[in-house]
């Protein structure tokens, strides 16, 4: 059986604001399996946001662990991240884990991958999935030539734009913005 994946999601620092997206659509294989999936999950009270990118399965087993690593290190995001990364590395079963995850609080935006990544994004700008190189092109685009925009604006043009060129990538989109 094919595993259900396929996805953009897009996370923008701009202004003081966080805002983090993602499209609806799950592909199995070369078919649309079901387009209207929340990839968006909001932690502690909304103060973390999460969105993640790969099987769906594969990420609900990562949130898990992120969840369980906010409880044990007093929800410090960053040295939440790091510890789910060393662990998704090393761990046999976790390490065969296919999905990626964007993680932000008021502060920060980071990018968990399965190879022990925990990436701080340049720009403000993360994105992952089929679609990220568009959106990421489009939101450093918004950043330079719309400033104006707020960081949700920003955050669903970019997804827009991916999912006019992407075909894994579809409109029906939700939003988050990081409560301080």
């Amino acid at each position: 059986m094919e595993k259900i994946k396929s996805t953009t999601v897009v996370a923008i620092k701009h202004e003081g604001q966080v805002a983090i997206g993602a499209d609806g659509q799950a592909t199995m294989g070369n078919t649309i399996a079901k387009s209207s999936v929340n990839k968006i999950r909001k932690l502690q009270g909304g103060k973390i946001v999460t969105g993640f990118a790969g099987s769906t399965a594969d990420a609900f087993t990562l949130l898990e662990k992120f969840e369980e690593k906010l409880g044990a290190y007093s929800n410090n995001m960053k040295r939440a991240a790091v510890e789910l990364a060393k662990e998704w590395r090393t761990d046999r079963m976790l390490s065969k884990l296919e999905a990626m995850m964007i993680v932000a609080d008021a502060e920060d935006i980071l990018i968990i991958s399965g190879t022990g990544d925990v990436i701080e994004p340049d720009m403000g700008i993360a994105t992952i999935g089929s679609g990220s190189m568009y959106a990421q092109s489009a939101a450093r685009a918004l950043k330079k030539f719309a400033a104006n925009l707020t960081a949700e604006e920003m955050v669903k043009e970019s997804l827009t734009i991916a999912a006019d060129i992407c075909i894994y990538t579809n409109h029906n989109v939700i939003i988050e913005k990081v409560n301080k």
